[in-house]
């Protein structure tokens, strides 16, 4: 069975191969997504993240176990990742038009994940003003909670897919394509995935990616230089969940290091694929 949905800013698609019995838990899966959506959404004024980068920095914020778990995640990806990744970058693709203005500050007043401070389990407050911006993390954690649900279910095999973002469990494998970074629209067997996760990174879709690399077109931020950066390759990573290869590629595109010492210690391992 096969079900896809807008979510996530992409469509997201459920494929099981437990018949017709998978319609419950598909339905389940599909339910947890939009809770990821509707907790950490950028885009979304309203949500627990918007909350979160308004407030943070004046009082103590209240938040979702999963929004917690995401953010503690984060934070270890930005401990053993050296700052290569930091979600707390959300004023540069603000003002690059990439996402909406919803935070207010001026932008050298901004922290970043560091900054962000656990008083409890479910409750934070930040030593400086945030415009995180949880993005493509958000969409690996909503996948991993959506093969939670159908794990849970009992479902033997199933593939969740949002937008690149792919986690599989099961016995059957899956032959991966990946666009030619040279050429988006042609794609590249690299091989077969089972019971992994796996994310991608370029910036082929970019606006004059694909010619003189500008500045603006760049949805990828070095944390560290706080600058857009530009490449031509595509970095995809595998991992055992997909929230973590999703973060990864966005330290090996940064670094160019496709044996970076994060991918070892988070057991991921990842893939550069240059146009052709």
């Amino acid at each position: 069975m096969i079900r896809c949905k807008p979510l996530l800013g992409t469509y997201v698609e459920i494929s099981t191969s437990d018949g017709i019995h998978s319609a419950q838990a598909i339905e389940g899966a599909f339910i947890a997504i939009e809770k990821v959506q509707a907790l950490m959404s950028f885009h979304d004024a309203q949500s627990e993240l918007s909350k979160i980068n308004a407030l943070a920095h004046l009082q103590s914020v209240s938040i979702d176990p999963w929004t917690a778990r995401a953010l503690r995640i984060a934070q270890k990806l930005h401990q053993q990742s050296n700052g290569l990744f930091n979600c707390g970058i959300g004023q540069h693709l603000v003002k690059s038009d990439l996402l909406p203005k919803h935070c207010s500050n001026n932008r050298s007043e901004f922290g970043g994940i560091e900054h962000l401070l656990f008083l409890e389990d479910h409750l934070i407050r930040s030593s400086k003003p945030l415009c995180l911006d949880l993005g493509g993390i958000a969409k690996g954690f909503a996948v991993d909670m959506a093969v939670n649900v159908l794990q849970d279910a009992g479902i033997h095999s199933a593939s969740v897919n949002a937008g690149g973002d792919l986690r599989l469990f099961g016995d059957t494998a899956k032959t991966i394509y990946l666009r030619n970074p040279g050429n988006p629209q042609a794609l590249l067997d690299v091989g077969t995935l089972q019971n992994g996760a796996m994310a991608t990174s370029g910036l082929y879709f970019a606006k004059g990616a694909r010619s003189a690399y500008k500045q603006s077109c760049s949805h990828i931020v070095d944390p560290i230089r706080q600058a857009s950066i530009h490449f031509s390759e595509s970095y995809s990573v595998i991992a055992h969940e997909c929230v973590f290869a999703d973060a990864l590629t966005k330290v090996v595109s940064i670094s160019g290091d496709t044996h970076h010492p994060c991918l070892t210690y988070f057991s991921a391992q990842s893939i550069k694929v240059s146009a052709q």
